[in-house]
């Protein structure tokens, strides 16, 4: 059922109003003692969901018992970013997820169906996982917030990822990962119905009936004077929210570029983006925009290691951002790769697959271990003088008689020209 729904891409959705839709589907829901918020963490901050977490500790109080960031296979939040993106939810509430011991298998998708949705290219059954705090934790309501936007492993981010990816296990988002990487993230970002969304869906109509799930989902886009805004906010607890916000992230987040782009420069903020898991959202969102031949340029001063997780670094450093050949040759041939599936999709996804170069210009990463994982390294401080952040606008524009497109996060949108859509 879709509870509230609005937004256009000029909407300008006040504090108030996010605050009076929130407060408004609570009320109509009617009383609850045991209230667990799902938002994402730090690496989501503009998506609005810490604000709309703090929203809906001031509206239950004690009834919020748990709050638990979605990490995925992300660190454990640190104090300051839990006190940033939700100021006045108390310590005591927040819970950790590691998506390699909290997790309960809450069922199977069959392999007949994801052959199927995945057009035979993937033709084993999906363990669908969940942080077990969620599956046997008693709450009457189970409240997932984010931000819907492209995606790469998805094709738009959120809604019920939150829960089945972002507090899934090992193989949930290890498999989940590598269907993405296969069926082929070009076939796939931008859409909102893709093998792995069906696959998820599947998990959750046949195994999550039980579960009082509410979905709480935003669409930030930037307005005139370059302010992140809130485009558009749905709440439901089915596919109809979810459906509703990607049409409008399409709106406002989806960029097609006039002509293939020789020279990009993307900024990774050094409080959102500390490695190049992360970081590589600078491929993933600009690679349908960069010409055969052309330029990436990443100003990561910030960026200091490869993996998120120990074991998932050690092997981007043993097999690099190859090819996409060489990397499922990698797969087939190595068992400590096939073990961890979510770090072979994440090499193909930050791979140029030898179209474009991509240039990296990290803040605590040497050029031995740039040039290592099969990257050019760039030097920071030289590159920020050549591109200083502060004078550039995003898009096109000219320096020191150059061309260039310059896009100062990421993780907003997803750019691309005709010729690769």
């Amino acid at each position: 059922m879709l509870h509230f729904a609005t937004g256009s891409p000029t909407t300008e959705l006040t504090d108030a109003q996010l605050r009076d839709a929130l407060v408004g589907v609570f009320e109509q829901l009617g009383p609850r003692e045991r209230v667990i918020a799902v938002p994402p963490d730090f690496t989501r901050f503009n998506s609005r969901a810490g604000q709309l977490t703090c929203m809906t500790y001031d509206h239950y109080g004690d009834c919020l018992v748990d709050v638990l960031p979605a990490l995925g296979t992300h660190f454990e939040m640190p104090d300051w970013q839990k006190e940033k993106m939700f100021p006045g939810v108390p310590a005591e509430l927040f819970r950790y997820h590691n998506w390699r011991t909290d997790v309960d298998t809450i069922g199977t998708v069959p392999a007949e169906f994801v052959a199927e949705v995945t057009e035979g290219i993937y033709c084993e059954p999906w363990p669908a996982q969940m942080n077990r705090l969620i599956w046997k934790g008693g709450h009457d309501l189970v409240l997932s917030i984010g931000q819907v936007v492209p995606h790469e492993v998805m094709g738009m981010a959120n809604y019920n990822k939150n829960l089945l990816v972002g507090t899934g296990g090992v193989r949930g988002i290890n498999e989940s990962h590598y269907i993405g990487a296969v069926y082929g993230m070009e076939r796939i970002m931008g859409r909102a119905d893709t093998p792995p969304r069906k696959i998820l869906n599947y998990a959750q109509d046949n195994f999550c009936g039980h579960l009082p799930l509410l979905y709480v989902l935003t669409v930030i886009g930037q307005n005139e004077a370059g302010e992140l805004v809130v485009r558009g906010l749905y709440i439901g607890d089915d596919v109809e929210c979810f459906e509703k916000a990607s049409e409008l992230s399409l709106k406002v987040n989806f960029e097609m570029v006039s002509k293939p782009l020789e020279k990009v420069v993307v900024y990774l903020d050094p409080e959102e983006f500390h490695s190049t898991w992360l970081g590589n959202k600078a491929i993933y969102r600009t690679r349908m925009a960069i010409a055969d031949g052309g330029e990436l340029i990443v100003l990561g001063p910030a960026v200091k290691t490869f993996g998120e997780d120990p074991e998932i670094d050690q092997l981007i450093r043993k097999y690099g951002y190859r090819t996409n050949k060489q990397i499922l040759q990698f797969v087939e041939e190595n068992d400590d790769l096939r073990a961890n599936l979510s770090a072979a999709a994440h090499l193909s996804h930050g791979s140029p697959d030898g179209r474009f170069n991509v240039t990296y210009c990290p803040g605590e990463l040497t050029r031995e271990e740039i040039e290592g994982v099969g990257y050019s390294y760039g030097d920071l401080a030289a590159m920020s003088r050549k591109y200083d952040i502060d004078q550039l606008q995003d898009g096109f524009q000219m320096v020191n008689g150059e061309e260039i497109f310059f896009v100062r996060n990421p993780a907003l949108g997803l750019w691309a020209h005709e010729s690769r859509i």
